[in-house]
């Protein structure tokens, strides 16, 4: 079996209209679907919900529920807030920053530019807490090759040891150096 692509991801949210316009008018997402029911098909639960579908471009779907007979949304405490996120890719830097403008004039606090050396970009929350952020690729050819080259050593060093290894701390060096 080869995965074709991901067909949608599900996120939950806490208003379905809040969160389709949210994505609307700061990501420019299209709205392309809309399922409820009063009972989850694949376990026959009765628990009515909303799933929306949200164009994310290149065939990619975005999803959310709204699940109003469950508890209040929240967070796994032992999971920091910054490893849970979606990275939607944009085309560059000038629109990664157009994005930023746009937000922070909405007063939506946004992290970054951050300089990933093979990626540039920027943080920030949507309306029910998931951490977004938009990134453009910016490598080369041979920075990636460096990085292939070294993968399976880091993956192999990290199980034996849980210590980050060096192989690729070329890419924050001068930052760490700040």
């Amino acid at each position: 079996m080869k995965i074709q692509r991901i067909h949608h991801v599900a996120y939950r949210c806490r208003d379905a209209k809040e969160t389709v316009e949210w994505y609307r008018k700061y990501l420019n997402m299209e709205f392309v679907l809309a399922i409820a029911e009063d009972r989850v098909p694949s376990t026959k639960a009765a628990d009515p919900y909303m799933h929306l579908f949200m164009d994310a471009g290149n065939g990619n779907i975005l999803a959310f529920f709204e699940i109003p007979n469950s508890p209040p949304m929240g967070r796994d405490p032992n999971t920091p807030d910054w490893v849970q996120h979606i990275c939607f890719k944009v085309e560059s830097e000038a629109v990664m920053l157009e994005a930023k403008a746009r937000l922070e004039a909405a007063g939506i606090p946004v992290v970054g530019v951050t300089d990933h050396t093979i990626f540039k970009s920027i943080y920030f929350y949507d309306p029910n807490g998931h951490r977004l952020e938009l990134c453009f690729d910016c490598a080369t050819p041979e920075q990636m090759k460096q990085l292939d080259d070294v993968k399976w050593e880091m993956l192999e060093e990290w199980s034996k040891t849980k210590r980050a290894p060096k192989h690729a701390a070329w890419m924050h060096e001068s930052e760490l150096a700040q």
